[in-house]
């Protein structure tokens, strides 16, 4: 083999290494046009052994297309310090943009931000123009890389959180949130984070929110709820969008069901509203456990049990 084929030979494993490693960091999920729940249930099942298609499905958050959707930045840099208007699109695989969108939480559609350290969390709500494009205001305080969700749900599609990253330019401080913490203190309100976090099983916390040592007893819906809760799995930003398990209610209590997917550290953020103002409370919490494995079964196998782990 002479020098030139060679360096072909290697040039195209080279290919074959960084194509792979580019497709499974940027894309989760079948992409092949939008989804539907039936393509959300078995997409998984489209390739791959039956131990690993339990595991093919990212959380969350961690992609800029999924479900056959795709997040289009008009812009992917910011200034620090000064309000300017963030824009982007909901596209599909096929170039389309997506214009129709089910209403979920008296919005059709939910932007968060967060720097990558886990500081200075928002959650506002765009306006859609008819091309599709989502505008809103934005003021960014600090600079540092930011990841920005978009939480939305297509008219006959399915719910999907979409990622991207955010530059702001300047001198970059990070924080660091290396312990528990379950106060947090915001405008005169103390929000107190009872309960644990148990990967792959589902936990109940609670948020106790009080002013000037008394309790909250007055807390007002905020986008039909007492409150939202966003957990952000803190290595990678893994999304999660959890709601209360009561209705509208007094407060002072604001229970939440949760599911991590994995054990580690989350940050955890409670938007809440009283007084006609809307505030957000954070906190850093570590998983204490893991659910328990499934008990082996003993009975014996018949034909249709060849995908292992799909029970009836």
């Amino acid at each position: 083999m002479n020098t030139a084929t060679k360096v072909a030979a290697y040039a195209g494993v080279l290919a074959i290494v960084f194509g792979g490693a580019w497709a499974a960091g940027a894309a989760a999920g079948p992409l092949g046009g939008p989804a539907t729940p039936d393509t959300m249930e078995h997409g998984a099942e489209q390739s791959g052994s039956a131990d690993s298609k339990a595991e093919s499905k990212l959380p969350p958050g961690l992609s800029v297309a999924d479900n056959g959707y795709v997040l289009d930045l008009a812009q992917n840099t910011l200034p620090a310090r000064t309000q300017q208007t963030f824009s982007f699109k909901i596209g599909t695989v096929s170039g389309d943009t997506v214009t129709k969108f089910d209403v979920e939480h008296e919005k059709k559609l939910h932007l968060v931000l967060v720097r990558r350290d886990g500081s200075g969390f928002q959650h506002v709500h765009p306006e859609m123009a008819g091309d599709g494009t989502w505008s809103v205001p934005l003021t960014l305080p600090t600079a540092g890389s930011y990841r920005v969700f978009a939480d939305f749900k297509p008219e006959n599609g399915v719910k999907t959180t979409l990622g991207a990253d955010v530059q702001v330019a300047g001198t970059y401080k990070p924080q660091q949130f290396t312990k528990d913490s379950r106060e947090s203190a915001v405008d005169g309100y103390v929000v107190r984070l009872s309960g644990d976090l148990t990967a792959g099983a589902e936990s109940t916390v609670t948020t106790t929110v009080t002013k000037d040592g008394e309790p909250v007893t007055d807390l007002q819906p905020y986008l039909g709820a007492n409150g939202h809760l966003v957990a952000l799995r803190a290595a990678d930003l893994a999304y999660l969008h959890v709601h209360p398990q009561d209705g509208p209610g007094a407060g002072p209590e604001v229970k939440f069901a949760v599911e991590v997917p994995t054990s580690g550290r989350y940050r955890l953020f409670l938007d809440f509203q009283h007084e006609g103002k809307v505030r957000t409370a954070s906190f850093t919490l570590d998983t204490t456990g893991s659910a328990p494995a499934s008990a082996p079964t003993t009975a014996t196998p018949t034909p249709t049990d060849d995908h292992g782990g799909h029970g009836g």
